[in-house]
């Protein structure tokens, strides 16, 4: 069965984003409405076929679903926030970058405006827009994400994570968390192992192999987070203190900056002094639960 592709959208702000979202609904066969505050940005995807409204409150009236990709959550309150701008029936995806907070407040407003709201999250390069690499996430009532799922599949793999308009900024803070994580674990290793004559790309496949390997503990892990048990039947976390303590002072030995381990192990450190050095690692998830008293 052939997608339907003539629902008509509405992409409301065109930098190197949202014109890669226009572009990606233009090339699925959808009648695309754009509006910008700067009419240039509109003008290749013009020429590709799409509609440039006159004004913010044309374009949201043009589109069955409308898509908004601005500077910030104040932007978007000021562009289709004033009184003459009819947002009754209206369905809106947001995909500003945002915390939970804005995005459970603007589900708000936009509610009492009598409009639908989605909130989202795009896990993704402008380039990569309209491919299957393109991670869109998606939070809010499961019908209006259901409702335009096939129109939403034109951006790429497009996720939806559940009810509370939060989620998608969660998931995405998360994912960059484990991003910076891994990228800084492995520039540590690469500073120590310059240290030695190894260069960066040599050390690169075995550090994607560990990389790799951890991540294969991550659902038996996360087994032991939800039960609240935490088992040492791999290492204790005794141990990978003992060895956290190598790290530390390999990188000292070395002339290379140490925060990051230390910082690892005063983690550790805490959690071993209540009484959790014989569980598995994962028993961390209590430290990283509570803030640092100050």
């Amino acid at each position: 069965m052939s997608k339907k592709t003539d629902t008509p959208v509405t992409v409301i702000g065109l930098g190197r984003m949202g014109q890669a979202l226009a572009g990606a609904f233009l090339k699925a066969g959808h009648p695309t409405t754009v509006w910008n505050r700067t009419t240039s940005k509109a003008d290749q995807l013009v020429a590709e076929g799409a509609q440039l409204a006159p004004r913010v409150g044309d374009a949201l009236k043009a589109g069955s679903l409308t898509i908004i990709c601005v500077t910030d959550y104040q932007a978007m309150y000021e562009l289709i926030g004033a009184s003459d701008i009819e947002l009754d029936g209206t369905m809106l995806l947001n995909l500003t970058s945002g915390d939970s907070a804005q995005a459970r407040e603007a589900a708000q407003w936009a509610e009492q405006r009598g409009a639908h709201y989605l909130d989202g999250a795009v896990m993704a390069i402008p380039p990569a827009i309209g491919t299957a690499e393109a991670v869109i996430l998606h939070s809010g009532p499961q019908s209006d994400f259901e409702a335009h799922k096939s129109t939403l599949d034109a951006l790429g793999t497009v996720t939806y994570l559940g009810a509370d308009h939060g989620l998608a900024s969660l998931y995405d803070v998360a994912g960059l968390a484990m991003m910076w994580s891994v990228l800084n674990a492995w520039l540590q290793g690469t500073a120590l192992l310059r240290t030695a004559g190894v260069d960066a790309a040599t050390y690169a496949p075995f550090a994607q192999q560990i990389a790799a390997g951890v991540a294969e503990w991550l659902p038996g892990y996360a087994e032991q987070i939800d039960s609240g048990s935490f088992p040492a039947e791999v290492s204790a976390l005794e141990t990978e203190a003992r060895t956290m303590t190598h790290l530390i002072e390999e990188s000292e030995a070395a002339g290379i900056n140490a925060e990051l381990p230390k910082l690892i192990k005063a983690m550790a450190d805490r959690s071993i002094a209540a009484g959790h050095g014989g569980e598995q690692y994962p028993v961390l998830i209590e430290e990283f639960g509570k803030p640092r008293d100050a």
